[in-house]
């Protein structure tokens, strides 16, 4: 009823939902809607129809007394806090899905299946209940922002998708909620990640490199590893996903492993 009186006043709502477990790179999504728009709003739902791993789903940080300070911290407007009840009434079952083919098929869609339909179920969700004008999400999560960006053409939202670079510690890790589950030996291996992202990009920009070389070398660095558990390394189109056939083409070099029993996805633009 607020964003409704909110809006008929002609106010841009600027919009940044969350799972919680806030960090940095969520309040600077936040602090750029705020210079983007005249309200902000963030919403924190752990959604349990994207984790295709009940374990995963159970071992998700929840820090909300924490979550809401850093938001009243930084300034927020609105915080919008549902319940499992209130986001699915009538179950978990959706009516009329996007078929989202290879989008959602590929990479994360390989390894967690289901994952991408009960996101964009939530995201559509939020949505229609927040109607933003802007949505901030981070690259990070790189495949899902292409997957927001197409649920927002499909149903015609009058919403524009803004994706923000990822934020990193300042050893290169990616800000991530799941950064608080590795102990400290899992914590240092971890920024092998985003250092063999940045050999692999060099590599590509110093020599005439072929890319399946490239991307077979950096693998491999990850994979010597005995504490990184790889689950890809791949070199992709960076607007279809699709197998590159040039380096002229926009890429993006993505990764996933489990290190210390937790799940980590980086990637970076090459």
């Amino acid at each position: 009823i607020e964003l409704k009186r909110l809006r008929k006043g002609g106010a841009t709502i600027g919009f940044v939902p969350t799972m919680g477990a806030l960090h940095q790179g969520h309040i600077s999504l936040l602090k750029t809607a705020q210079k983007r728009s005249k309200i902000t709003v963030c919403s924190i739902f752990v959604n349990p129809t994207q984790f295709n791993d009940p374990a995963d789903f159970e071992k998700y940080p929840i820090t909300l007394n924490r979550d809401i300070e850093m938001l009243v911290d930084a300034g927020c407007d609105i915080l919008y806090l549902p319940s499992v009840k209130e986001m699915y009434p009538d179950g978990f079952k959706q009516n009329n899905p996007i078929n989202f083919g290879f989008l959602a098929e590929t990479l994360e869609g390989e390894h967690r299946p289901g994952h991408f339909a009960g996101m964009a179920q939530v995201v559509e969700k939020l949505l229609r209940m927040v109607k933003p004008h802007m949505l901030f999400m981070g690259l990070k999560d790189y495949q899902q922002q292409l997957i927001v960006g197409e649920l927002i053409r499909k149903r015609r939202f009058k919403t524009q998708l803004v994706a923000l670079p990822t934020l990193r510690e300042k050893d290169g890790l990616a800000m991530s909620s799941r950064n608080v589950r590795l102990d400290e030996a899992a914590r240092k291996t971890a920024v092998q990640l985003s250092q063999t992202l940045s050999w692999l990009k060099k590599k590509l920009e110093t020599r005439n490199s072929e890319l399946g070389t490239v991307e077979r070398e950096a693998a491999e660095k990850l994979k010597s590893n005995p504490a990184i558990e790889l689950e890809y390394l791949q070199i992709r189109n960076a607007n279809t996903l699709a197998l590159p056939k040039t380096k002229k083409e926009k890429l993006v070099a993505l990764v996933a492993a489990k290190i210390g029993g937790v799940r980590l996805i980086d990637n970076m633009l090459l």
